[in-house]
């Protein structure tokens, strides 16, 4: 396991964003943890979930030329992650989009610099693919190019649609299929469950996450 990977897994539970119990899924799942992003909402947690985002575009190795947000949640997410890549020697222009187009002032669809080249979508996860989906159609429509998302964890998980049809995907292998662009992770499920292993105190929650991987899980399907 990468360091960082690790370290981001031990952040998020410490700031209760990664959380242990019972939870009702988008596809009616009852999964025994929970991710909300949305729970990094202080300066400080939002600095370090960031510079998460600029080690793992870094380590990736993707060729890009400008970071995208998608509205809201990727707002702050691509605007911190610019901040944090620049700190890293680094520096590259963002953008995000309007829910609805501006037609009066400067106009248009995105605030920040102009889509051009080559563009990494930064995100906070993929459930149903929805947000990339619009991401890359509104990227494309500029006349740029998507090339890669990034999100912060990665369930592992067979996607609702390839559950139904048998493909055995998950939402994040599904979008590397459809449009042929690399998703890379902070963490995954594998690091989860990683770090579970490697805390004794946390043996209950192994257990239950394993049964949860063992039923959904893309590798046992």
């Amino acid at each position: 396991m990468l360091n960082f990977r690790q370290d981001f897994i031990r952040f998020a539970i410490k700031q209760e964003v990664l959380c242990f119990g019972e939870f009702k899924t988008k596809a009616g799942r009852l999964s025994p943890y929970f991710f909300n992003a949305g729970l990094f909402n202080d300066g400080g947690s939002l600095k370090q979930l960031t510079e998460f985002y600029a080690q793992a575009i870094l380590f990736s190795k993707i060729p890009f030329d400008m970071l995208y947000g998608p509205a809201y949640k990727g707002i702050p997410l691509a605007a911190g992650t610019a901040i944090a890549l620049a700190e890293k020697d680094r520096n590259v222009p963002y953008c995000f989009n309007r829910k609805e187009a501006k037609d009066h002032g400067e106009g248009g669809s995105t605030v920040g610099a102009a889509l051009q080249g080559r563009v990494l979508i930064i995100d906070d996860v993929i459930s149903a693919g929805t947000s990339v989906r619009e991401s890359i159609a509104l990227i494309r429509a500029a006349g740029a190019t998507p090339c890669g998302v990034v999100i912060a964890l990665d369930r592992m998980e067979l996607g609702q649609h390839t559950e139904r049809n048998g493909a055995g995907l998950s939402a994040a292998q599904e979008v590397q299929r459809n449009y042929d662009i690399p998703v890379v992770p902070i963490a995954t499920l594998n690091d989860l469950l990683g770090y579970l292993q490697d805390n004794p105190a946390m043996v209950q929650n192994l257990q239950a996450v394993q049964s949860y991987r063992d039923r959904y899980g893309i590798e046992h399907k």
